[in-house]
C-alpha cells in the first residue's frame, strides 16, 4: 500500500491556545480551527476518531480531545496538502504509536519468578482443565422453575378439559 506524502509543508494553521474548558460547543470549535460549523459535522463523518458527545438537547459538545483532533485534521488537510483518505491514515497511524505496548520483561538482571506461584496456577489449570473435561450430567443441570410442592395437583391435558357433570336434581 502506498504511503500519503504532504503535498506541501507549513507550520500548522492554527496557533490559537484552546481555552480550560470541559466540553466546547460546535460554534466555538469552529471559531478555534477558523472553519464553518459544516465543515466540522463534514469531518465528523470521515473520521471515527472525531466523534462528540450530544448533550440532552441533541447539541454536540467536543471535548479537548475532539478540538485538538479536529485541529490536527485541519493541519493535514490544509497546511499538509493530505487528501481525507491519506489524513485518515495519518490519524491512524499516530494513533497506533500512541497505544502503550506491553513491556517485554527483558532486564539487564534476570528475572526473579517465584515457582510457588507458577506451581499453584499450573495446579489450577489442571484442575480446570479437568473439570472442563468431564463429560456434563443432567444432575448438575439446575432446572429454570423452581420445583412445584408435593401437594399441588399437576395439570394434565385430561384434567384441563374435564366437565364437572351436570345436576340431575331438577
Amino acid at each position: 500500500m502506498a504511503q500519503h506524502q504532504p503535498i506541501r509543508k507549513s507550520p500548522p494553521a492554527s496557533g490559537s491556545e484552546i481555552p480550560d474548558k470541559l466540553y466546547f460547543r460546535i460554534g466555538e470549535v469552529a471559531r478555534l480551527c477558523e472553519v464553518p460549523a459544516y465543515v466540522l459535522r463534514f469531518w465528523e463523518s470521515e473520521f471515527p476518531n472525531l466523534k462528540p458527545h450530544k448533550g440532552g438537547t441533541g447539541q454536540r459538545l467536543y471535548r479537548r480531545r475532539d478540538v485538538e483532533t479536529a485541529l490536527r485534521i485541519k493541519s493535514l488537510l490544509y497546511s499538509e496538502g493530505y487528501t481525507i483518505p491519506g489524513a485518515r491514515q495519518v490519524l491512524k497511524s499516530e494513533l497506533k504509536q500512541k497505544e502503550p505496548q506491553l513491556a517485554l520483561a527483558i532486564h539487564d538482571e534476570t528475572p526473579t519468578v517465584d515457582l510457588r506461584q507458577l506451581r499453584k496456577l499450573q495446579k489450577d489449570l489442571r484442575d480446570l482443565l479437568t473439570q472442563l473435561s468431564r463429560p456434563v450430567s443432567r444432575l448438575t443441570v439446575q432446572p429454570i422453575r423452581s420445583p412445584r410442592p408435593a401437594s399441588a395437583p399437576r395439570r394434565t391435558s385430561e384434567r384441563l378439559f374435564d366437565v364437572p357433570p351436570e345436576d340431575t336434581r331438577r
